[in-house]
């Protein structure tokens, strides 16, 4: 359904009922997304980037992903609108950090100036508020991912940086610092954007396949807030994205996530919410991956319902380069065209 004709449905809609406020699960079939280049820091989206995306794949996107950074200290309007106008449902990346994208350095966080005891000292109260106005009067559903990727160890969020396997108290049952930490900040925020009257907004769980370090206290089940706090469980599950790594099947890479996630919480709907994998010609095959893993989620892996694909092309400190670009071959592109086009995968929002 072209993007166009995609709008006139919902104005329709609007015009006959109340407005829509959230993205309806799918009984059959998963959303199709996509992150597309949107700058070093994930933000500069542009509509002519997302209809070129759609144009490379002949396919138009349900979802589109970027990021918003708390050190900017600002609603994402600009970034919101350029989706809004291809037809497609946010997916924000809400981060906090500042300055925007620091990596953590030998087993050290990045530097930010937001630590997540600051989120739960009130520290950031008054962001918060303005941004969950700014989210309630944009009016149309969001999905907003916050502090993704927790049981990594290169996010200065992540567990390992938040008191790691240390003890923590005031604890139901035996927990440690780090999880209950960003619980703890999970639904401090989401409270405090509820009660601001943000009613359209899902929010995303979103944890890393791997768990790093792999250790008992470090599952992702450690960090959960509750069913109360999370509409969709996320997975961020790539092959290999850099020279060094082993190649890995697509069902190696996400089998086990897919796994470990469906145990978090057994009813909610899952979101690949970043998937790819760069192209090493002499390791692997980028496009035997591609269409892989876009079988496996259409097939054995029933509980997905959405799948955001990673378009980006990096350069890393040693010079090597790790293109994860959907067309960084034509037999790649092909792959991805040919899986996208099965009717499984949905090109247009549908809301509730």
């Amino acid at each position: 359904m072209y993007p166009n004709l995609r709008w006139c449905v919902l104005l329709w809609a609007g015009l006959v009922g109340a407005a829509p406020t959230h993205l309806s699960i799918p009984k059959n079939g998963a959303y199709a997304g996509a992150y597309v280049d949107f700058g070093e820091t994930e933000d500069t989206v542009t509509v002519q980037a997302i209809r070129n995306f759609e144009s490379l794949v002949e396919k138009p996107l349900a979802i589109v992903a970027f990021s918003s950074y708390w050190g900017k200290r600002s609603f994402p309007k600009e970034a919101l609108q350029a989706v809004g106008e291809t037809g497609s449902v946010p997916l924000i990346f809400w981060s906090p950090w500042d300055p925007p994208y620091q990596e953590a350095q030998s087993g050290k966080p990045a530097k930010t100036v937001i630590q997540l005891q600051d989120v739960l000292n009130g520290k950031f109260d008054a962001y918060i508020d303005q941004w969950a106005n700014d989210a309630k009067a944009y009016e149309k559903p969001l999905l907003v991912s916050w502090g993704l990727e927790m049981n990594g160890e290169w996010f200065p969020w992540s567990g390992v940086f938040q008191g790691g396997s240390k003890t923590a108290t005031n604890c139901v049952e035996p927990c440690t610092l780090g999880p209950k930490t960003y619980q703890d900040a999970y639904r401090y925020l989401v409270n405090r954007v509820r009660a601001r009257g943000a009613k359209n907004i899902a929010w995303v769980f979103h944890a890393n396949g791997n768990n790093l370090p792999d250790a008992s206290w470090n599952r992702m089940a450690a960090y959960y807030p509750g069913p109360e706090y999370v509409d969709w469980l996320a997975l961020s599950v790539y092959g290999k994205q850099f020279v060094g790594e082993e190649w890995s099947s697509a069902e190696q890479a996400m089998d086990g996530p897919y796994q470990e996630i469906s145990k978090v919480d057994t009813k909610k709907p899952i979101l690949i919410a970043e998937w790819g994998v760069a192209d090493f010609p002499k390791s692997g095959s980028k496009a035997e991956y591609i269409r892989d893993a876009l079988k496996l989620m259409s097939s054995r892996y029933s509980r997905v319902k959405g799948a955001i694909f990673w378009h980006e092309r990096w350069e890393n400190e040693d010079e090597t380069v790790s293109n994860l670009y959907v067309n960084s071959s034509k037999e790649a592109l092909d792959a991805y065209k040919t899986g996208i086009a099965n009717p499984f995968w949905i090109d247009h929002p549908v809301f509730e």
